[in-house]
């Protein structure tokens, strides 16, 4: 399948800023201010969030650490972002149930919307680690004793895991609240291409922008796939070679064989995004036959991910990048 969006402007730079699709609106981050503009029932609402600013040098700026720390750190931002948008949300909201009004009461409000944003960022890793990592871990292990290659298993259980991402992105994209959500998304990216051109945010310049960005998160998820196959491989290998006991504890306990690999691989999730994000960051920072092909694959997603926005949509997107520009000019460029 071809890519659909053609529309492209000559980009004169790459900027460091980025968002995400909120409900009705789009969080921003960008290197001096965060930022999320949300359409409410008055009018555009513009709220910035607090930045978290990191001393050059300081060990979360290291490479190989600084992904985890940012990959943490965007979960936080964005469930919070996504949570605010429902408040501001000119739709309907259901009144909390007795278990939330006692838990507020408990906590206090401060206490308590920490515990729902901590909460629902530990249920949303739970949930992609399980369905994208656990349950092809524990389908891929059923061919073990089909396969004895350990790259061979690990391939296997890689294509598992990028079906069933497939399948659920494309589910999602599917169903009809989420269509709003993912118009914002391409209202993101097509204002983000429009300032990467050098073009005056307009409605009119953003609306004739491609809505694929090689710098999106859904690249991003899928090179962490990609890579998982290439570290689970190599790591098992050199596990296997350390503890050559394990061959003959897979042959008395496959059970017990394969939940050890699978603990294993788990803790190995931090290695892979860690690795995933500098790859990330050196592909969007050069442009070469290498880095279109690894990005391609991710762009090709987004025709799922994202839809064509309306001018509303897009002013929220022009909105949301204006109010992220650092004070100085360039202070954004990779």
């Amino acid at each position: 399948m071809a890519l659909k969006d053609s529309g492209r402007a000559a980009e004169k730079f790459k900027t460091s800023i980025g968002g995400q699709a909120l409900i009705e609106g789009i969080l921003m981050r960008g290197p001096e201010k965060d930022c999320m503009v949300v359409r409410t029932a008055d009018g555009l609402k513009t709220e910035f969030l607090p930045k978290k600013t990191r001393k050059k040098g300081s060990i979360a700026t290291w490479p190989f650490i600084r992904g985890v720390v940012n990959f943490a750190d965007s979960q936080v931002v964005g469930v919070k972002s996504l949570m605010r948008s429902a408040d501001l949300s000119p739709e309907e909201t259901e009144q909390p149930s007795k278990f939330d009004l006692w838990l507020e009461k408990r906590l206090g409000s401060e206490k308590f919307q920490s515990f729902l944003i901590g909460s629902a960022v530990v249920l949303g890793v739970a949930m992609s680690v399980g369905l994208f990592f656990l349950l092809p871990m524990v389908i891929g292990s059923l061919f073990y004793s089909l396969v004895s290659s350990t790259l061979l298993r690990n391939l296997i259980e890689g294509l598992i895991r990028i079906a069933i991402f497939f399948v659920y992105m494309i589910a999602v994209s599917r169903m009809g609240e989420m269509k709003r959500v993912f118009a914002y998304h391409g209202a993101e990216h097509k204002t983000i291409r429009c300032y990467e051109a050098g073009l005056p945010l307009t409605v009119e310049n953003v609306r004739g922008m491609t809505r694929l960005h090689p710098r999106c998160g859904t690249s991003f998820l899928l090179v962490v796939m990609v890579v998982s196959i290439l570290v689970f491989s190599v790591a098992s290998t050199i596990l296997l070679h350390l503890f050559p006991q394990l061959h003959a504890l897979e042959e008395s306990s496959g059970l017990l064989y394969r939940l050890l690999m699978i603990a294993f691989k788990l803790l190995l999730l931090p290695v892979v995004v860690s690795i995933t994000y500098e790859i990330n960051r050196w592909a969007g920072r050069h442009d070469n036959w290498f880095t279109k092909i690894l990005t391609y694959p991710g762009m090709w997603m987004q025709n799922f991910t994202t839809n064509e926005p309306d001018d509303d949509m897009i002013a929220v997107g022009i909105a949301a990048v204006e109010a992220v520009l650092p004070a100085e000019e360039g202070a954004d460029w990779w």
